[in-house]
């Protein structure tokens, strides 16, 4: 993880509706396999994964409303149906990962699984947030499936291709911020993933904060928790993928899967503990300079 990817996305990890749209979260890219049974194909910054399986699809994110063609024509491009995405999944419900969400249930009449506080979120079609209010408005999307921590979605159940994505609640980007992971084979190799959601804190009040009291409990818990996840003695992710292409290097590994080659670039075991380690110290920053402002 490069530290001037990170320090770019903690100013852009904002609502569209708060800020002017980055041109890079509406610039196409071409859609590609990323391991296994997953796919890109979400923007040159805003992620959005499809995962096949013989029994239909999941998508994980539908970033912005205006990138919802783009999303589904990827998918086209691909070689897939769209009518075939059966599950909706979700990073965290703000305007740039959720915004798309209700024209792409309409669309499909798959079945969307959120948290309960992002799924209260996203029905609000996320006004009343605690901390940009009514600033970053998308159209408002019910949940089918109310999931609960650690929670696994399956399609394709044991045949050969079937997939299980498991859902870990982590707070603090939103009430309901959710970490996905799930395993991929590569040929005789079995692989780790995880589809890790937000974790800066962009202008949020951390200190004494009405609106979300339990706001630096839950982020310290959500540290503790994927940093456990990325422990050398329990199982670290391989593959590190997550909601914004700067997060996870997205523009150079793609060019290096174009270019070929023997080992595949998102396979890096190191990164998402990096990841995890970058925010906790960019949030006890935080934290420490709103107690302390001298």
């Amino acid at each position: 993880m490069k530290l001037q990817s990170l320090l770019l996305l903690a100013l852009l990890a904002v609502p569209a509706a708060a800020m002017d749209i980055p041109e890079s979260w509406t610039t196409p890219v071409e859609p590609f396999r990323v391991a296994g049974n997953i796919y890109y194909v979400g923007t040159a910054e805003l992620s959005s994964w499809l995962i096949v399986t013989p029994e239909g699809y999941f998508l994980l994110d539908a970033p912005l409303e205006e990138n919802v063609e783009l999303i589904l024509g990827n998918i086209e491009k691909l070689g897939f149906d769209p009518k075939k995405i059966r599950v909706l999944l979700n990073s965290h419900a703000h305007v740039d990962h959720a915004g798309g969400l209700a024209a792409i249930k309409a669309k499909t009449g798959a079945r969307l699984y959120l948290s309960k506080a992002d799924a209260e979120l996203a029905a609000r079609g996320g006004r009343d947030d605690f901390a940009f209010g009514d600033d970053a408005a998308y159209p408002p999307v019910t949940a089918d499936v109310i999931l609960l921590d650690g929670q696994g979605v399956t399609l394709g159940g044991f045949a050969p291709g079937g997939t299980t994505l498991v859902a870990y609640l982590t707070p603090g980007h939103t009430k309901g911020n959710t970490t996905w992971t799930t395993r991929v084979r590569e040929g005789d190799r079995e692989f780790l993933v995880v589809f890790a959601p937000s974790l800066s804190a962009p202008g949020y009040k951390l200190a004494r904060n009405d609106s979300y009291p339990e706001i630096v409990d839950d982020y310290r818990a959500t540290f503790e928790r994927l940093g456990n996840l990325a422990d050398p003695a329990r199982p670290t992710p391989d593959i590190f993928l997550s909601t914004h292409g700067s997060f996870f290097d997205l523009a150079k590994k793609a060019a290096a899967l174009r270019a070929g080659g023997t080992e595949n670039p998102f396979v890096s075991p190191d990164e998402f503990r990096e990841f995890v380690d970058y925010w906790r110290q960019a949030f006890e920053k935080s934290l420490e300079k709103q107690r302390d402002p001298k």
